[in-house]
């Protein structure tokens, strides 16, 4: 039998929108209080307040993932809010699509900041909460491009790839602390960072939508804690 993840704690990163904000509601229908992160306060606040009507407590904090003080105060807010974390989502990230030589320096490197090292100022903040609490779960959204590289995704992959070697790396030092920690590898979901507002790729039938993504993930927590599934890869079936 599985656990019960009503009551815990979550907080979710990239939560204004997609994936991030499929998880936060589906997790508030659960019953799990949520604390959101993303850029966009009014976004954030939308989603908060609908992830509320289920019941449960909410907080939300306009965040840049990329600079390790804003995230340290976001993190500090969030936990003086709802509590330590039980559950961290590592879901935001940017994608860019270029030629290697014509993608600009900077473009390229804030790819890495945002996607790398933004898990890592998130992760490295929550984990003290769950080292505490001796048990917890850590998500981490990657992608299929960080399991095999693509033309014209070489920040992209390079980024995805790194977050793929730091969350095992991960997964391996925290076990004896009772901590689980997922990666997850969608190809292609109808966000607006995929698809932007292309309705030939918002065919519900054939597309990967970001609710599959969340109920997915609260399938994977509701596992019993002695057992975890550390990689997985999510395909849409017949996107043809």
């Amino acid at each position: 039998m599985g656990q019960d993840i009503k009551g815990k704690i979550a907080y979710i990163t990239g939560a204004s929108s997609g994936i991030g904000r499929a998880t936060a509601l589906e997790l508030a229908k659960e019953g799990v209080h949520v604390g959101v992160i993303a850029r966009t306060e009014s976004k954030l606040k939308a989603v908060a307040e609908k992830a509320a009507a289920q019941g449960v407590k909410t907080a939300y904090v306009a965040c840049d993932i990329a600079d390790m003080e804003d995230v340290n105060q976001a993190v500090e807010w969030l936990k003086d809010e709802l509590g330590p974390a039980d559950i961290l989502i590592n879901n935001a990230g940017v994608g860019l699509r270029g030629d290697f030589l014509e993608i600009d320096p900077d473009d390229w490197k804030r790819t890495l900041e945002i996607n790398v090292f933004g898990t890592y100022h998130v992760t490295r903040k929550v984990l003290p909460q769950m080292i505490d609490k001796d048990q917890g779960d850590i998500i981490t959204i990657s992608s299929s491009s960080g399991l095999k590289g693509t033309a014209g995704s070489t920040s992209y992959s390079a980024s995805k790839f790194a977050v793929q070697g730091m969350t095992e790396a991960l997964m391996q030092e925290v076990r004896p602390h009772n901590i689980r920690v997922f990666t997850l590898n969608p190809s292609m979901v109808a966000t607006e960072m995929m698809y932007g507002d292309n309705p030939d790729k918002n065919d519900k039938e054939k597309y990967m939508q970001p609710e599959d993504m969340a109920e997915y993930m609260v399938s994977q927590l509701k596992l019993h804690p002695r057992i975890f599934i550390k990689q997985s890869l999510q395909w849409a079936t017949n996107p043809f």
